[in-house]
Parts: C-alpha cells; sequence; structure tokens
C-alpha cells in the first residue's frame, strides 16, 4: 500500500486529506470518498482506509473538522474506553460536529470530490462515497450536491438521517441518482425510524435515485470492545459494512474494481473468525 498525506483547497481554507492506494493494482482505479465520524481522521480511519483500498480503490479520507485545526492536533489523547476521557473528548467533538453545518459541508464536499476525480490515478467516471454515523448523513449530502460525481453510496449506523425538521437529511435523497446502500442496527428508536423511512420511500419519493435504497439491519459492523460506538476499530466485520458499497457486483460499473482471490479469501475467513470470537 501506499499513502500520502494531501491539501485541499476549500472555499473556506485549506483541508488536510488522506490518500491511499494499492500497488499491486493497474491504475487508473475507481476512487472512493471515506467521510469519518464525529471522533475525526485518526490511525484507525486510516487504516480502514487502506483495507477498502487494497480491493483496488483510490481512497481519500478528509479531515472534515480542518476549520478546528489539523487531523493529528484534533486526534483524541488517552483512552476514551475509560468514562471520562470519552467524556472530555466527546464534548469537544461534538461541538465541532454541530459547528458543521450542511452548507459548510456542502461546499467542503464539492472540493473534497473534485479533489479525488482529479488525481491521475483516479478513473475518470463516478465515484463511491462511504460514511459511518455523522458521515453517512454526510455521504448522502455529497451524493446531492454532486450528483454529476457520486455514483453510489454506504451509509452506516447513521445518526440523525430521519428527524422532524423541515431540513432533515432524508429529504435530500430526491436529489440523489446514486444508489444508495443503509445499514442500521436491529435497535435503538431512531435507526428503526430511519430503517422505515428508506425502505418505504415514503414521504418524501425517491427522485432520480436508480433503484429504492438497500437496508440492511442488526450486527451491522463492530467497533472496539468495550470502547463504545465512537471508537470505531478496523476489525473485519466493520470494514466488510463500509466496503460493501464498492465490494457489490451488478451496482455502478465505474466503481467496480476485481477483488484479488487472496484479498477476498482472507476477507471472508476473517469475517468468520470475528463471529467466532
Amino acid at each position: 500500500m501506499s499513502d500520502e498525506l494531501i491539501a485541499i483547497n476549500t472555499p473556506d481554507g485549506v483541508a488536510d486529506a488522506y490518500v491511499t492506494t494499492p500497488d499491486d493494482v493497474p491504475g487508473p482505479m475507481p476512487g472512493v470518498l471515506f467521510i469519518v465520524d464525529a471522533i475525526g481522521l485518526r490511525p484507525q480511519t486510516k487504516t480502514m482506509a487502506d483495507r477498502i483500498a487494497s480491493w483496488g480503490y483510490v481512497v481519500l479520507v478528509p479531515n472534515v473538522f480542518y476549520r478546528d485545526g489539523t487531523a493529528p492536533s484534533l486526534e483524541p489523547i488517552g483512552d476514551l474506553t475509560e468514562p471520562e476521557n470519552r467524556a472530555t473528548f466527546m464534548s469537544e467533538a461534538m461541538s465541532r460536529v454541530k459547528a458543521l453545518t450542511a452548507d459548510l459541508a456542502e461546499r467542503d464536499l464539492s472540493a473534497y470530490i473534485d479533489a479525488l476525480r482529479g488525481r491521475d490515478d483516479v478513473r475518470h467516471s463516478d465515484i463511491g462515497v462511504t460514511g459511518y454515523c455523522m458521515g453517512g448523513r454526510l455521504a448522502l449530502l455529497a451524493a446531492a450536491t454532486r450528483p454529476d460525481a457520486v455514483g453510489a453510496i454506504g451509509m452506516f449506523h447513521i445518526g440523525g438521517l430521519v428527524t422532524d425538521d423541515p431540513d432533515s437529511p432524508h429529504h435530500l435523497l430526491p436529489k440523489v441518482r446514486a444508489d444508495v446502500l443503509a445499514i442500521h442496527a436491529a435497535d435503538g428508536r431512531r435507526h428503526v425510524r430511519a430503517r422505515t423511512h428508506l425502505e418505504r420511500g415514503e414521504p418524501f419519493g425517491m427522485g432520480s435515485c436508480r433503484r429504492p435504497p438497500r437496508v440492511h439491519h442488526g450486527r451491522h459492523g463492530r467497533v472496539s470492545p468495550g470502547s463504545g460506538r465512537g471508537a470505531l476499530r478496523a476489525t473485519p466485520r466493520a470494514v466488510h459494512s463500509h466496503a460493501s458499497l464498492t465490494c457489490r457486483r451488478g451496482r455502478s460499473p465505474a466503481l467496480q474494481a476485481p477483488l484479488p482471490p487472496t484479498n477476498r479469501a482472507e476477507l471472508h475467513a476473517s469475517s468468520r473468525r470475528a463471529d467466532d470470537s
């Protein structure tokens, strides 16, 4: 694997970002925009991006909180499994999340998409966008903001997708051309509500979506034991959920990238080990 840190010019400043590519796949390759959760760009999300890239993709992970500092300066300090550490960090993180309004994010996302599609090693076609929790909402916003560029999105354990507000994120679906994959937890009121809306495709209609969203629920991903859902860990099950979008066959042709047999065997074997643990 090869990786690099790049700077992306946005209307509001310069965002740092992580880019990872496989060494053994001839380019150009499909591009994937990886949107982080509230904790931000950090070693674990880089590891997850590396795993997705190893299957034949150029993956770009922007620091969506660049207005507050560089990714290293915003990384958690201390063990987030400790309640006190987690409470302190998440208080600061949620302040950043609330400050990243849809208007700001929309401008940023377009800049991230252009940066990814403008690379020489990225195929000149649709890209995929994947996001976990907060990142799922931003993935949907990216698809609605740039239907010309986004061919598929994956949203995982999305928070705040369906609300009573007039600007609830689910109202963006009529603007989306991309295929949509949504994976939710099997429990929790907010996830049941979001799942129901997506499965029915109501009351907002499906607009130009190629087909109704594919909705899955249950054991959708694994986080570090005892760390809470925010401290996402790059276990095979969690990575497989994130990569479901890009690995599916019969989806957006521009996003199809062959999985090397060794990687596929590794994925299935490691997923079985995760199931048994």
